[in-house]
């Protein structure tokens, strides 16, 4: 297989803006760690279900949102700007940073630490004002370069007939009953 030598480019069309200054993942050469254990990352990841963020798009930018108040969530794609190049090499990882999970492909995970760091979460949306959403769920970092919003349209997603591995459904399970 022949990879094409020339290089995409990507141009932030904003910017994400919130209280989170530090993501909880750490990435690093060898893999991910959670910088403040594991209670600490879910109640992290709790707290960013419900939080608002900010997604400013670029005032030269502003109709390409025209029509967005129709739906009650979108996808929002950002950099994942604080992942440093040396992780981006990482092929495998314990996920979440969890040594008792045994390590895997980081293409079968949500690491951060990935060949290029372009992350995506689906959010709920709250308001627009101008070219600001108000969104809650996004688990970036304030800061991180917006590269796309598309509408979350379920019926474009399986509903059926899908599966995890058994490790994801207990690391949501894990959360779940946080939550509650």
């Amino acid at each position: 297989m022949s990879m094409d030598t020339a290089s995409p480019i990507l141009r932030p069309v904003g910017i994400i803006r919130n209280a989170v200054q530090e993501p909880f993942l750490v990435a690093g050469r060898d893999g991910i760690s959670q910088r403040e254990g594991a209670d600490a990352s879910r109640t992290h990841i709790r707290s960013t279900k419900e939080a608002i963020s900010e997604i400013v798009l670029d005032e030269s930018r502003i109709a390409l949102l025209e029509g967005i108040e129709g739906y009650s969530h979108v996808t929002v794609l950002y950099w994942g700007h604080k992942v440093p190049e040396e992780s981006r090499s990482v092929d495998r990882v314990h996920p979440m940073g969890r040594a008792d999970i045994p390590k895997t492909g980081i293409f079968s995970t949500c690491s951060p630490a990935r060949p290029n760091p372009v992350l995506a979460t689906v959010v709920r949306l709250h308001a627009r004002r101008g070219n600001v959403l108000e969104v809650t769920g996004l688990d970036a970092v304030d800061g991180s370069p917006l590269i796309d919003i598309k509408p979350y349209v379920p019926s474009h997603y399986p509903q059926a007939d899908v599966r995890v591995p058994a490790w994801m459904e207990e690391l949501m399970k894990e959360i779940d009953e946080r939550r509650q």
